[in-house]
């Protein structure tokens, strides 16, 4: 499937608004380190799909634009005595329509020196083939921003040494270790480092800040530079061990490697259709799901799993992963793991488990370490997910202590846990004192959910019954009059002069109607409260079709997310952030699955594509990916940790999905057309199938589920069984 897939896919981004705000990675799947083109050096944004200019390949570990990098540096090679101290003097055009740009490999070719550079990925290294035509001398250029000590050293054809830069971590002096061979000679008379008045000192070794270094070769004009990188967060003695294991091998069996490592995962769902665009989109997303979380662990000389410890600022046993936001995959990314990656997602829960060993609570948003980032704890919904699908069963009850932790516990640092944790459980809500209380309050009363559903797996009936209890607490801020979630102040009494299109304040990155209907554990509870089905019916199409109007009340500016609501006019819907997900599904819950279908369908053929604007907002983490995933499958997980599915409208003519238990669950569409918004009937393994969802133990039996789409809506009456779940459903 990797024929489908460019990396670029919605990366034409800049601050202020956003298309994916991807970046185009090189890697293998859950690599330590991702490579990618650089084409400016202007910060977080240092890739665009329109530029013209290459500046090097990236070593790179930023998650988002709005986390930064760390542990990274630029190699860029050159062919002339032109360069100086900077990258500016380094570059050259490239035509990007003759780049390749591919998960497994990219290969780019820089108009000025005439040099073809090609680069294949290793989990903790790279191997690049770099091709020089000039009859120049042949160079490579490190550009190292923060603190560096770099060395080379021509007899051994190696650099070697220590990156340390990064946007946030608690080891201040947290870097990577890097070893780099060649296959041709070192010139000692060429190479060296560039001082501050960008005049080149000829010197083997160098301990400073921003440093740009250029190493020349002999004998290498009109000729193929081999180098091979390895690197390691733990030392340098790890490096070169990581780099024996790894890149001893060739440049096309490495990229043999990367290959079959995408394919694996790849090739566990096949889709089919006669638009090839969305066959394009499908498999550039499913890419996108297994990118991250990146592996923060490497294997000791026993082949034992090791890992530096920022916090101890010390070497520890045990896995490790990082790069990870649970407000944004928690929603689809895990999910997808437990259906066709439960092994991976097992060890990620026990790399989990040893972050909250080291830290003292379950992380929120590593990068690398603990960054404390957007409201709730919902590493929550992964575990509980896992648990009612007997996923990581032995690491449960330490995961459940970790649970409970969070929310009984306040952090004296406030990057850990629940924020107005003890008077979340004084008054059952967090007062509007607190910053987003809204969305804590939402996300604290689902997270006493997935505790009750861990407690219900370990048989502890007493704390599921209590947490279940709490998981109601939202209901403490839902004001009946206006329909929505609002803030309270410690007295009980709401914030006064309401507007419901006002974004921030109390709610996180969106206004009242993004926000208020994130109950994925109880809609029905929701429901009652509006009074009846109708009201909330209503309610959810009016926010369909109200025009995306927005207040900047609470941010003072327009954020991009403002930007992107109203570029797109589906509505209040704003599909382009996480808070909207699950949004498009709500109609089921009042019997009302045509509202759902039309709305999924126009959001999978209008806002996504395979090209340079293929998101219809912020990608983060393979979230946004999933939901394409997930929904143009006909089927999406809006509460993980129930087990169940909410049916929608499938795109594809069939999938078929490859289980991990050597069974397959396929799924057909009859009648797929652009004109078929609505479905027909439902089938599960050729029975009549009325209920509006389907559990996962149906996928993972491997029953076949058959839509039928029509061209018109069809409406019934539907009884309790066949509504999703809620705790009040009855």
């Amino acid at each position: 499937m990797l024929h489908y897939i460019d990396t670029r896919q919605g990366s034409n981004n800049k601050h202020s608004y956003s298309n994916g705000n991807t970046l185009p990675y090189t890697s293998v799947p859950f690599g330590m380190n991702h490579f990618v083109v650089q084409t400016n050096d202007q910060g977080s944004w240092f890739f665009n799909p329109n530029d013209r200019v290459f500046q090097g390949i990236r070593l790179t570990h930023q998650p988002s634009p709005w986390m930064g990098d760390f542990a990274h540096f630029l190699m860029t090679p050159v062919a002339d005595d032109k360069i100086r101290g900077s990258i500016f003097s380094c570059q050259s055009s490239y035509r990007p329509e003759e780049a390749i740009f591919k998960p497994h490999y990219v290969r780019v070719k820089q108009q000025r020196y005439n040099i073809t550079t090609e680069l294949v990925p290793s989990c903790y290294g790279a191997s690049l083939r770099i091709k020089y035509n000039s009859s120049q001398q042949a160079g490579l250029v490190l550009n190292a921003k923060g603190k560096s000590s770099l060395q080379w050293d021509a007899a051994s054809r190696k650099v070697s040494g220590f990156i340390s830069n990064f946007s946030g971590c608690q080891d201040e002096n947290f870097g990577i270790y890097i070893v780099m061979t060649f296959n041709k000679d070192i010139d000692p008379s060429t190479s060296g480092f560039y001082n501050a008045k960008e005049q080149l000192e000829n010197v083997a070794v160098l301990e400073g800040t921003d440093q740009h270094a250029v190493i020349r070769f002999t004998d290498c004009e009109k000729d193929t530079l081999e180098v091979k990188l390895a690197t390691s967060f733990i030392s340098l003695e790890q490096a070169e061990l990581n780099y024996q294991r790894e890149i001893a091998t060739s440049f096309e069996n490495m990229k043999e490697e990367a290959a079959n490592a995408w394919n694996h995962y790849l090739n566990k769902i096949k889709v089919t259709h006669h638009n090839e665009e969305y066959l394009k989109t499908f498999y550039t997303c499913l890419y996108r799901m297994f990118l991250f979380p990146q592996k923060f662990y490497e294997l000791d000389g026993n082949m034992e799993p090791i890992h530096y410890d920022t916090t101890a600022k010390a070497v520890k046993k045990g896995i490790l992963y990082t790069n990870n936001g649970f407000w944004d995959t928690y929603k689809t990314v895990y999910p997808l793991y437990s259906i066709i990656a439960p092994q991976e997602y097992k060890e990620m829960l026990e790399g989990y488990l040893n972050s909250y060993r080291e830290a003292g609570f379950l992380p929120k948003w590593l990068s690398p370490d603990e960054r404390g980032l957007m409201p709730g704890t919902l590493i929550d919904a992964v575990i509980a997910d896992a648990a009612v699908k007997g996923i990581a069963d032995p690491l449960l009850p330490e995961l459940l202590e970790a649970m409970l932790k969070a929310a009984t516990t306040q952090s004296e640092m406030n990057i850990y846990g629940r924020q107005g944790t003890l008077d979340y459980l004084k008054y059952g809500y967090v007062p509007s004192n607190y910053h987003e209380s809204v969305n804590h309050t939402l996300d604290y009363a689902y997270s006493d959910y997935c505790i009750s559903r861990v407690a219900d797996v370990l048989g502890n009936t007493e704390l599921a019954d209590r947490y279940r209890q709490s998981a109601l607490n939202y209901r403490n801020i839902f004001d009946a009059e206006t329909g929505f979630m609002r803030a309270k102040d410690q007295n009980g009494q709401f914030r006064p002069d309401f507007n419901d299109t006002s974004w921030g304040l109390d709610y996180a990155e969106g206004s009242a109607w993004q926000t208020s209907f994130a109950v994925f554990q109880d809609f029905e509870g929701l429901i009652e409260g509006y009074g009846s089905k109708e009201r909330f019916f209503n309610k959810i199409t009016e926010l369909c079709n109200k025009a995306p109007d927005f207040d900047v009340k609470g941010y003072g500016f327009e954020i991009h997310e403002m930007s992107e609501m109203a570029a797109i006019d589906f509505g209040q819907v704003a599909i382009s952030n996480q808070p909207s997900f699950h949004i498009p599904y709500l109609f089921n819950y009042v019997g009302q699955p045509a509202s759902s279908q039309v709305v999924i369908k126009q959001i999978l053929t209008n806002l996504f594509n395979s090209g340079f604007d293929g998101f219809p907002g912020d990608e983060d983490n393979g979230s946004m990916a999933g939901w394409y995933v997930f929904s143009s499958m006909g089927f999406y997980p809006v509460c993980p940790g129930s087990g169940e599915y909410v049916l929608g409208i499938p795109l594809f003519d069939s999938v078929t999905i490859e289980l991990p238990n050597g069974k397959q669950m396929q799924v057909h569409t009859d009648n797929n057309n652009p004109q078929s918004n609505f479905v027909a009937n439902v089938k599960l393994d050729g029975e009549d199938y009325t209920k509006l969802y389907i559990k996962h133990e149906d996928i993972m039996d491997g029953k076949t589920l058959d839509f039928r789409l029509g061209l018109a809506p069809s409406f019934r009456q539907y009884e309790q069984d066949e509504i999703p779940f809620s705790i009040s459903k009855k």
